[in-house]
């Protein structure tokens, strides 16, 4: 997808959200009309065929016995992204944990900005992406814009960091993808760094992580699981719109409106990947349970879209799905703000945030805080979802260059919050 393809896709679930959050209250008339997208099944195919890589023998992984997390299984410089003249990247496949602590191949790349590096190598930002899809052929790494382009991304490079973009176990790799799960893309972006540096000797030691929308749920991940491994290379993780409370927004998503029903799909594959007792059956009903086969293994975000324009009502989940063991599960292993978190954390988010709501993000820093975390959290006025990380990159990056030259950071938390 270009640049305004991608931007068009969160603007767009902003608008979806927005209609089954706010039914009665502004939401779009009809979201098929939603300009940027496709008005068709075909057409959306067409617009993800334009910006897919050719898949290859590099993404199926060797036996994993003889490794551990973190160890780089296989490394290949690759020139088809739409990256900075004299940048590099270099595709990685390693070995991670996916949150039922089974051993995982992950896929990623590795940008590298143009010239030489700096004295100590090139500063590292872990990359966590905003949703992409569920199905395979849906990593960023096998998208020549790498999802996200100038939307965040790029800018890194452009700003002299080093990459480490993950692409999540199950995106490019075989196995499932657990969506929405900040264990599992907590522990992906983690054990990237060490595969980074085996195929990328010019890395710095120290690095810092970002992430947006599903990136921004691992980055509290990734701080909860540093209270327990304490990597002193570590240097904090900026949550760009990614604070939300997954089982109120799924809830306001049950109304009928037909909008937002591919989400429900992909969140019901979502507890069937960490749960697999867990059936598409035990949550949806109608047309999103027929079409679930193909919008988890045809297409990306833009298919699944396109598969469900024209509905407009209909019953899509059972009554009372929520209250099944693995919904429950999925649920509790994704709350945000109730563990020990370690480093600097920093939360941002768009006042006009349809897709993840300012007072959803206001709760769950609110909770972090109480429970003895120093997390601070900076609001942009009027800005949607996917601007806030346009918009925000620059601070993102000056807030990096302040952790990488040791700058305190005082605790934004309210006082008597601990």
């Amino acid at each position: 997808m270009q640049t305004s393809l991608r931007i068009a896709i969160n603007a767009a679930a902003g608008a979806l959200l927005s209609a089954t959050l706010l039914v009665g209250a502004g939401g779009p008339a009809c979201a098929d009309e939603t300009p940027g997208l496709p008005h068709s099944l075909a057409e959306a195919v067409a617009m993800e065929r334009a910006d897919a890589l050719p898949d290859s023998s590099f993404y199926d992984a060797p036996s994993l016995k003889a490794t551990r997390p973190g160890a780089l299984l296989r490394e290949a410089a690759f020139d088809g992204y739409a990256i900075p003249q004299g940048a590099r990247a270099i595709r990685i496949l390693y070995h991670s944990l996916d949150a039922n602590n089974q051993d995982v191949a992950t896929s990623g790349v590795v940008l590298i900005p143009a010239g030489r590096p700096p004295a100590g190598g090139w500063p590292v930002i872990a990359w966590a992406h905003g949703t992409s899809g569920v199905a395979r052929q849906c990593a960023p790494s096998l998208q020549k814009d790498l999802v996200y382009g100038e939307e965040g991304l790029i800018p890194m490079v452009r700003a002299g960091f080093a990459v480490v973009a993950t692409d999540y176990h199950g995106l490019g790799t075989k196995g499932p993808h657990q969506y929405v799960n900040k264990l599992a893309q907590a522990r992906d972006v983690i054990y990237s760094i060490p595969a980074a540096r085996s195929a990328v000797p010019s890395l710095a030691r120290k690095w810092t992580a970002i992430g947006h929308s599903q990136g921004g749920i691992a980055m509290w991940g990734v701080a909860e699981l540093q209270a327990t491994l304490h990597d002193p290379d570590y240097l904090g993780a900026i949550s760009v719109a990614g604070a939300g409370e997954l089982r109120e927004t799924l809830t306001a998503m049950e109304q009928p409106t037909g909008f937002a029903t591919f989400y429900l799909v992909y969140m019901a594959y979502a507890i069937h990947a960490l749960s697999p007792d867990f059936k598409a059956s035990d949550m949806l009903v109608g047309k999103a349970l027929v079409r679930y086969p193909a919008a988890t293994t045809r297409g990306c975000w833009f298919y699944d879209y396109a598969s469900f324009l024209g509905d407009h009502g209909g019953k899509i989940v059972k009554a009372g799905w929520a209250q099944h063991p693995a919904a429950q599960r999925f649920f509790a292993s994704n709350e945000l703000g109730r563990q020990p978190m370690a480093g600097p954390f920093w939360v941002i988010a768009g006042e006009a945030d349809q897709t993840v709501p300012l007072t959803q993000v206001k709760a769950s820093v609110a909770k972090a805080c109480s429970n003895g975390n120093a997390v601070s959290l900076r609001s942009y006025p009027g800005l949607d979802h996917d601007p806030t990380m346009a918009d925000s990159t620059p601070d993102q990056l000056a807030w990096v260059r302040e952790r990488i030259a040791g700058k305190p950071l005082e605790n934004q938390c309210p006082v008597g919050a601990h």
